[in-house]
Formats: structure tokens, sequence, C-alpha cells
């Protein structure tokens, strides 16, 4: 039975990014997932694919969706 107050386990709070919306370069991680920068290239681990090989994003982008802390007083830009 489940608790209310029960915290899922950390491997259930990996994102996973569905293939069919991300392009090659992106499902290869030469491209951000978040906002296809190609250069320079992804390092930030946003996620994971359904077959379990990483989804890369750019410091920026991690820094929007909250995979990494941010600085007080930097500023944030978010693009589409």
């Amino acid at each position: 039975m489940c608790e209310p107050d029960t915290k899922p386990d950390a491997a259930s709070e990996n994102y996973v990014y569905d293939p069919s919306r991300l392009s090659g370069a992106q499902c290869m991680g030469d491209a951000c997932v978040v906002c296809h920068a190609k250069w320079p290239r992804p390092r930030r681990v946003l996620g994971e694919l359904p077959d379990g090989s990483h989804a890369y994003g750019c410091d920026e982008c991690a820094g929007i969706i909250g995979h990494q802390p941010v600085s007080a007083g930097g500023p944030l830009i978010a693009a589409r």
C-alpha cells in the first residue's frame, strides 16, 4: 500500500524523453533536448530515453528546468 508521504526512489525521478519528438542529433546527444543548440555540445544529463541512454542539455536549459543551482541575480533567458 502506498503512503501519501512516501517519496519516490531516485531512479523514478529521471525524466524520460519521447524519441519520436526529438531530432536525430538530440537522440544522439549532439544537440540539447530543450533548445536544439549544438554548440557547445551539451554535457548536462537532463533525463533519459526509453532505451536507457542519456538525454543531454546545455547548461542554460539545465538551469531553467531546475537541474542545477541558479545563481541569484543571474539572468535567465528562454527561447522557443
